[in-house]
């Protein structure tokens, strides 16, 4: 009977451990990086602006082309009272009974001189779009980085239970081998609460790596639109399967490839344009305009083929008195925008150099984690060895014990510091997008 419960048991235990690797999803951060381009609202609300701008480009270019009016009418007319100024010739005759008006136009209009106002709100329509462009690309690279930061976070969170694990295993091991200990007189008590302190501090650290593992797991699969219950494991192979080369080291390629930098520098040339534009209230406006009238009045006049052209010339003299303060108004909003885009560009000078650092010091960090661990495994041993011969307490053993159990878990993530701080790097120079393979989507 024990025998078949001890095999349900086991078959119970197998089929738990299927379905907890059946909801675990891995992905490599090419696939994640191009799944939140894809579905993420910051990347998708980015494009809608692109195509909004895209549209009032074209409504600008329109304004260039011919306007063409068509119109037509039919009045009935009730006891209109006719009164003729010219000859009728006979002035007995009763005047004419007119009760229907039918009248048709078409109108059109082609403008050749608007002050330069219609270029130039073509060109603060180009540059605005084109700012726009760039703006939604700035957006793909900080979702990129927002990516990149919940993976390494994921990972580590990860790396991090796994040795929590393998030590609370030797934690464990060794309250029960004190336990014995104890019992036989061999150690004091007070030993053996040492022991099972320590194993309750790592079952916090557990706790508290296992909270920080699910709300970095929630984030990063809301941002890739997953379902809610997925668990994403992020494998070494996911995270590390590239190489590291061409790593900048001053601000001048965020000066190329900065997409933020380059949307300011399309705001700036809008915004001249724009002063182009408020100026154009100067000018007059010259229009060619033509059209057709087809008129029929019953009983009185017919008015066919009536065909008509010419220039028509427009100033606004209360907007030429006016204008002076709308002028003032877009060099006001030009001179923004010119000091906006100094403070940016001083601002990526500081990240640049900020990223460099930081990414310097995860190399020594990961040089000095390495020997610190080395170390610290060495001080375990001879400490190890002399509690064993009884030439070292209990103190000494577990603090030598925390010793490696923390050197290894700064060891084993350096390697993902490196590879996070080198992505910020690329981030802060604007080649984040660009090292992600769009063919993997």
């Amino acid at each position: 009977m024990k025998i078949n419960q001890l095999i349900l048991l086991g078959i119970y235990f197998i089929g738990i451990s299927s379905i907890d690797a059946q909801e675990k999803t891995s992905l490599t951060l090419d696939e994640a990086v191009n799944m939140a381009w894809s579905k993420s609202n910051d990347v998708v609300l980015g494009n809608t602006k692109v195509n909004t701008k895209k549209y009032e480009l074209q409504a600008a270019k329109n304004r260039q082309y011919p306007d063409l009016k068509a119109a037509g009418q039919y009045q009935r007319l009730t006891k209109a009272t006719v009164d003729l100024k010219i000859n009728q010739g006979n002035s007995s005759q009763a005047p004419p009974i007119v009760d229907r008006l039918i009248l048709g136009q078409v109108n059109a209009s082609l403008p050749v001189f608007q002050g330069f106002k219609i270029q130039n709100s073509i060109n603060v329509s180009e540059n605005l779009y084109q700012a726009e462009m760039a703006t939604a690309s700035q957006t793909k690279g900080e979702i990129s980085l927002k990516v990149v930061e919940y993976y390494a976070s994921l990972y580590k969170a990860q790396k991090t239970l796994e040795i929590l694990k393998e030590n609370q295993k030797r934690a464990e091991q060794r309250v029960f081998d004190f336990s014995e200990m104890e019992t036989n007189g061999i150690i004091p008590r007070n030993d053996l609460l040492k022991s099972q302190l320590q194993l309750s501090r790592i079952q916090l650290s557990i706790d508290e790596t296992n909270n920080n593992l699910n709300i970095v797991n929630f984030y990063l699969v809301t941002l890739l639109k997953l379902p809610t219950e997925t668990k994403l494991e992020v494998r070494e192979s996911d995270f590390f399967n590239f190489k590291m080369d061409n790593i900048p080291t001053d601000e001048k390629p965020a000066f190329e490839n900065r997409k933020d930098l380059e949307a300011m520098r399309f705001q700036e040339k809008a915004s001249k344009a724009s002063i182009k534009m408020a100026r154009s209230a100067y000018y007059p406006s010259i229009t060619l305009v033509g059209g057709y009238t087809s008129l029929d009045l019953k009983n009185l006049v017919t008015v066919q083929n009536a065909m008509n052209y010419g220039i028509g010339i427009s100033c606004d003299l209360s907007d030429i008195l006016k204008n002076g303060t709308m002028v003032k108004l877009a060099e006001s909003k030009s001179l923004e925008v010119q000091n906006s885009q100094e403070i940016l560009s001083d601002n990526i000078k500081i990240e640049v150099k900020q990223a460099i650092e930081n990414y310097d010091l995860s190399l020594k960090q990961s040089q000095v984690y390495l020997q610190a661990f080395e170390q610290a495994s060495e001080n375990y041993r001879i400490v190890k060895d002399k509690y064993d011969n009884g030439l070292s307490d209990t103190n000494d053993l577990l603090e030598a014990d925390v010793d490696q159990l923390s050197s290894k878990i700064n060891t084993t993530l350096a390697k993902a510091n490196i590879i996070q701080k080198y992505y910020e790097l690329l981030s802060a120079t604007g080649q984040l997008s660009q090292s992600f393979n769009l063919s993997k989507i």
